[in-house]
């Protein structure tokens, strides 16, 4: 035997393991595009997202976005919540349908796992900061590492929201099938017509804010729909193609920003709170989605596929919480040294691009150091009631403490 089978050996007997522990009735095409879906979440923000360095070495946000308009085609591939909140929707419905105890126990069952791993990283960062400054990094760099690790987590707080809604999703979706999501869409184009239209002078700005439930709930609520099957092939082709024309018409003729995601100093933006276009993008996803799920479940029938999304799944909540961490495990040792292309240069330029890609490696290596560590936070706890009692509390202050400074409040 050569020497890479010999060290190829152990990953196959674990890729088949995996394979054979995997339940028959485990849908793998859900957890396929699950995976997916997180995997777009560091890409795009490590790909994305860049910095400055001021004259007394802090790190400031910036985006290559706001220099480099053609990367936004970039961002409609990159932003895969809808498909996150579509496969969360249909996970929610078979849950919701197999639960043995109260709909009260099912939905806190949901929002503890959710809320572990996020208290975890609030909690770690709150703790680490003062030592970070003690040691000479600058507050504006902390400032900036703060606001990148609680900006991922408004996504645990929405994705709550509208889990606690999935008994009347399930309703909706019983009675009108993919419609239900209809209503949905119908009251983020009112807002939109309220906010970019004539009457956009006398309409006060915190209207925008009616869009975030209805904005990201539409996903989901095509997700309990297809969970419940009520959406086939058909439902498919009319999500695809009516969500890529009014996508189109979106940025043709209502002249919608390109771009998914923010860009510093830009008047309007698609993604805080979701727009139209947010909504006709997770159209066009959710339909070629329901269509490729059969393909895609005959891929992930080979173990060494399936081996890789079954470790992305388990370690969903890590990646969401620590992904910018491990791009600051590199940013704020770098601001130090100075300016090194990609990392610490204004992302202003091809080559920036060119040099970011070379970083993103060293991103991932830092972060899955950093997930052996963190993984623990999603598992359940180990201590008694009373322990857990308290070192939720003193998770939950140190938590409040870090939202407070990371959303510039003290």
């Amino acid at each position: 035997m050569s020497a890479s089978a010999t060290a190829l050996a152990p990953l196959r007997k674990a890729t088949a393991r995996i394979d054979r522990q995997t339940p028959a009735h485990r849908d793998r095409a859900i957890d396929g595009l699950r995976a997916l879906a997180l995997l777009a979440v560091p890409t795009g923000h490590w790909l994305l997202g860049g910095f400055t360095l001021d004259a007394e070495g802090g790190l400031h946000n910036a985006s290559p976005l706001a220099a480099l308009g053609g990367l936004a085609p970039a961002s409609w591939v990159l932003q895969m919540l809808g498909i996150f909140f579509l496969v969360g929707g249909h996970a929610s419905a078979l849950s919701f349908g197999r639960r043995t105890g109260s709909t009260r126990a099912w939905l806190k069952g949901r929002v503890v796992r959710l809320g572990r791993p996020v208290l975890g990283v609030t909690a770690v960062w709150a703790l680490a900061a003062p030592v970070l400054y003690a040691a000479g990094v600058p507050e504006a760099t902390l400032r900036t590492g703060a606001t990148l690790v609680i900006q991922p987590l408004w996504f645990v707080g929405v994705y709550v929201v509208v889990t606690a809604l999935t008994p009347y999703c399930v309703r909706a979706a019983r009675r009108l099938g993919g419609w239900s999501a209809a209503p949905l869409l119908a009251a983020v184009a009112v807002v939109d017509f309220l906010r970019y239209g004539p009457l956009a002078d006398s309409v006060p700005s915190w209207v925008s804010l009616v869009n975030i439930l209805p904005g990201w709930l539409f996903a989901y609520q095509l997700g309990v729909s297809w969970g419940e099957r009520r959406i086939g092939r058909r439902g498919a082709w009319l999500l695809l193609a009516g969500g890529t024309l009014l996508f189109a018409a979106l940025l043709a003729v209502f002249h919608y920003p390109a771009s998914m995601v923010g860009v510093p100093g830009a008047a309007r933006t698609n993604s805080h709170p979701p727009s139209l276009l947010v909504l006709a993008l997770a159209s066009a996803q959710s339909g070629a989605a329901i269509l490729l799920r059969d393909r895609l479940a005959k891929l992930l029938a080979r173990p060494a596929l399936w081996a890789p999304v079954v470790m992305i799944n388990l370690s969903a909540m890590t990646i969401l919480c620590w992904h910018q961490t491990a791009m600051l495990a590199a940013a704020v040792p770098g601001s130090f040294v100075g300016e090194l292309a990609g990392l610490t240069t204004a992302p202003d330029g091809a080559d920036w691009i060119a040099a970011r890609l070379a970083w993103m490696p060293v991103f991932a290596a830092l972060f899955v150091g950093i997930a052996r560590y963190a993984r623990r936070f999603e598992g359940p706890p180990r201590e008694g009631r009373r322990a857990r009692a308290l070192r939720r509390a003193v998770a939950g202050l140190l938590a409040a403490g870090f939202a407070v400074f990371a959303l510039g409040l003290a």
